[in-house]
């Protein structure tokens, strides 16, 4: 391993700005890295190696580089989110092909806190599926290639698991940070509503699409959130401590008939068992799930695509996203009023007065085998997807914040994974919790692929 490839992004920022570092040598370093990694991982749609060198360059002369919380950090950046002068697929076909004239707003922001942007990574085609495959690329676990790294964030997660860059941008609609995350050994954040700018497709699936972090330890989530978010920190903070929290254990689906398999069941009473011991109140309660959570789930995922679908060429699209979008425009109409969101926020505001933070697992069972699944019929997508991530969609259907954290291992050796959920504005209490799991029970940070 290189000197600077592999290392955590607060310990990047911290060199660069002492000067012990350059920006350039850590962005070559991660460069070489991916150029030897990455046929076999797939993370990247879009290299940007000339452009990153000449920003790394450009970055060393800034007059507040000893500021700037992501000194010479690399970045990926997911292939829905506009960079500066490179095109925005969305992992289709139908997509142009024509640069972006401006970054998105968290782009900016990465790059006004000296974060550099190496390439844009791998999505299933409009950001639709839990698994990330299509015209442009099939991302891989780093810690299983014979796996899909989960999606829609995947190539971003494989990215980061894979040491090709230390943290990335993704975003989450049902899930899709927390899924790759999961899949693939990583710390996420999925932010509350608002906590963090969007502005993810048209109309960031009715207001359930969130941006976030996707890292190899809670401290470079919690400094690549607090630059999202623009709150003013610096790489190398202390954690706050850990206040006793009352932390609600839940281990049943909550969509019925779908199971949670032993290993994430196991790792979550692991996980139970270790905040108890390190003073929390950890007790069993079921969150109150409403018997129409699924249909509204799946209402509200296929009418997203309907919107983001509108306008590009059908023909230029694959079978399963035309089916979802068709089923979706039906829904499109009664989602947007939002009722339903609101009627799940009421029914599960009373359960998060009494419980600080909901402890899930993160998955159901391992992902699903990297193979064509944009190939494949809609239903069998649909099946594969939900019988394997049912966690996550609730609380993009409420707007609250959630994490996924690496804790224990499945059968062979791939990062398992738990869920936390807290009610808005408690981002800093989630972060604080996952900084307890990750003292107590420390995971390996990347793949072992040297």
């Amino acid at each position: 391993m290189s000197s600077w490839a592999g290392r955590t992004a607060a310990e990047i920022a911290t060199a660069v700005r002492e000067k012990r570092a350059t920006p350039h040598e850590v962005v070559a370093e991660h460069l070489a890295r991916i150029e030897r990694l990455d046929g076999r991982i797939g993370a990247f749609r879009r290299l940007r190696a000339d452009a990153a060198l000449a920003e790394a360059e450009a970055l060393a002369d800034r007059p507040d580089l000893a500021e700037l919380p992501l000194a010479g950090v690399p970045v990926a950046v997911k292939d829905n989110l506009a960079v500066r002068g490179e095109s925005t697929r969305n992992g289709s076909a139908a997509t142009p092909d024509t640069p972006a004239e401006h970054d998105h707003v968290t782009v900016a922001r990465l790059r006004a806190a000296g974060a550099v942007v190496v390439g844009l990574t791998n999505v299933p085609e409009l950001c639709v599926f839990g698994t990330t495959e299509g015209v442009h690329g099939t991302a891989r676990n780093p810690w299983d290639t014979s796996r899909t790294a989960g999606g829609s964030s995947g190539g971003s997660a494989a990215a980061v698991a894979a040491g090709m860059v230390p943290l990335a941008l993704g975003n989450d609609g049902m899930g899709s940070l927390r899924i790759p995350a999961a899949n693939c050994g990583l710390v996420t954040l999925k932010p509350g509503h608002g906590a963090v700018p969007a502005g993810i497709g048209n109309g960031d699936w009715f207001g359930m699409s969130e941006s976030g972090p996707l890292a190899t330890t809670v401290e470079d989530a919690r400094l690549m959130f607090d630059v999202l978010a623009d709150r003013h920190t610096t790489a190398g903070t202390p954690e706050p401590r850990s206040a006793a929290r009352s932390i609600a254990l839940s281990l049943r689906s909550p969509l019925p008939g779908v199971t949670v398999s032993r290993p994430y069941a196991d790792a979550t009473r692991a996980a139970a068992d270790l905040l108890t011991r390190a003073g929390h109140d950890v007790r069993p309660a079921e969150p109150p799930y409403p018997w129409w959570l699924g249909t509204t789930s799946l209402a509200h995922w296929t009418a997203g695509t309907a919107v983001d679908a509108a306008g590009l060429d059908p023909r230029r699209l694959t079978r399963r996203t035309r089916v979802h979008a068709a089923v979706g425009r039906r829904f499109v109409q009664g989602v947007r009023t939002g009722d339903r969101r609101e009627q799940l926020r009421r029914r599960l505001e009373p359960f998060f007065a009494e419980h600080d933070v909901l402890l899930t697992p993160a998955l159901a069972r391992r992902g699903p085998a990297a193979a064509p699944w944009h190939r494949r019929g809609w239903l069998r997508n649909l099946l594969a997807n939900t019988n394997y991530s049912p966690m996550t969609p609730p609380w993009n259907l409420t707007g609250w914040p959630a994490m996924s954290v690496p804790f224990g291992a499945l059968p062979n050796g791939a990062p398992c994974a738990v869920q936390l959920v807290g009610r808005p504005g408690s981002e800093t209490a989630l972060l604080e919790v996952a900084g307890q799991l990750e003292a107590l029970r420390p995971w390996q940070r990347t793949a072992p692929l040297d």
